[in-house]
């Protein structure tokens, strides 16, 4: 019984931390995003900053890495939204191995004080000679119905937690796969987002051109 009572002190003790960091981490995605796209439509960079920065959630921390880096093309800042999300993952996936194991874990507690209920009974049996009377059996069966019953009530409850929760940080994945590819399409679609990146690559064309020049001059046939 006390294994099993440790393992609900300790599913109770995940639940209600999981609870408490995925209510504060979720935020309506589409009012904030909305937000700040009147923010990067006009350019204000710093007010969107501070906007994603004094915003709570893994959703926010991923677009503040994208605002940092406004003035990269699309696909450096597609890598930067990724690295941004994957860093949130673990954040979100914590302790929900730990209610896992505690789900599988309690009836398999419950069936071993079972075990050993029914091994004391019929230790008991053994000890008089084959013969027992019913109060003298009721000792060892009463505690491995018990040791089940508790082992169930706490799986039960514990594998229904996180199923939910697991479907929560399923949710905020979704989220953040929804809102860096907003906030992508935002940063480079604004005006003169598009002349920077193309004065850039230009650059960068006229740089290979003059490197390639060199070296056919360095090297005449």
């Amino acid at each position: 019984m006390w294994p099993i009572l440790i393992c609900s002190i300790i599913s109770i003790a995940v639940i209600a931390e999981r609870l408490f960091y995925l209510h504060r981490a979720t935020i309506h995605v589409g009012e904030f995003l909305k937000g700040l796209a009147n923010l990067i439509k006009r350019r204000n960079f710093a007010e969107a900053l501070h906007e994603s920065a004094g915003t709570p959630g893994p959703v926010a921390r991923v677009i503040h890495a994208a605002i940092i880096r406004h003035d990269l093309p699309r696909s450096e800042l597609r890598e930067i939204v990724q690295e941004a999300g994957q860093l949130e993952v673990p954040k979100l996936e914590r302790f929900l191995g730990v209610l896992a194991t505690l789900a599988y874990l309690a009836p398999l507690l419950g069936l071993l004080g079972t075990v050993a209920g029914m091994i004391g009974a019929f230790g008991v049996i053994a000890s008089n000679g084959g013969y027992a009377t019913v109060t003298e059996l009721s000792g060892g069966i009463y505690k491995s119905l018990l040791t089940t019953a508790a082992g169930l009530v706490v799986a039960t409850p514990t594998f229904v937690a996180y199923s939910y929760l697991s479907s929560r940080v399923n949710t905020l994945m979704h989220d953040m796969e929804r809102a860096g590819i907003e906030i992508v399409q935002m940063l480079t679609e604004i005006p003169g987002c598009k002349t920077k990146l193309e004065l850039r690559s230009r650059k960068k064309i006229i740089r290979n051109t003059t490197s390639s020049s060199g070296k056919m001059i360095n090297h005449p046939n």
